[in-house]
């Protein structure tokens, strides 16, 4: 398995960098299932982040991108399950997929609920407010 950066996937996907986008294909392309990648959960928020702020990636096409990369049998993401949940939660609401993906790991690890002072990830995310 080969762990794969914010950066890798950027690159892969943007196709933004002639030289660094050609050797992210390449070993993108090279992965298979006795080597797969391993995408992990900061990887994933980052590259959502970095999509949205840095590309104005809409939400429609992050779904897409993430979804994409959880369907990818040569690719290990970590907790996808968990994931998945966090990017359904995020296709139906306003929420940022950061705040989903932290409520729906925290529920995962079988907390009762997560609390914020974020009133914005209390009212989308399912999270409860610590705000009097």
């Amino acid at each position: 398995m080969i762990g794969l950066d914010t950066n890798v996937l950027v690159r892969f996907i943007a196709q933004d960098d002639a030289k660094q986008s050609l050797v992210a294909t390449k070993l993108i392309e090279k992965l298979d299932n006795e080597t797969p990648g391993f995408i992990s959960l900061v990887v994933l928020i980052e590259l959502v982040w970095v999509m949205q702020s840095c590309y104005e990636a809409t939400k429609p096409e992050i779904i897409a991108i993430v979804e994409r990369l959880l369907r990818t049998k040569e690719l290990i993401i970590e907790n996808a399950e968990t994931a998945m949940k966090a990017l359904n939660l995020f296709a139906q609401s306003k929420a940022d997929f950061a705040d989903c993906l932290i409520e729906r790991s925290a529920n995962n690890a079988g907390c009762l609920y997560t609390v914020t002072f974020d009133n914005q990830s209390a009212k989308t995310a399912g999270m409860k407010s610590l705000n009097a």
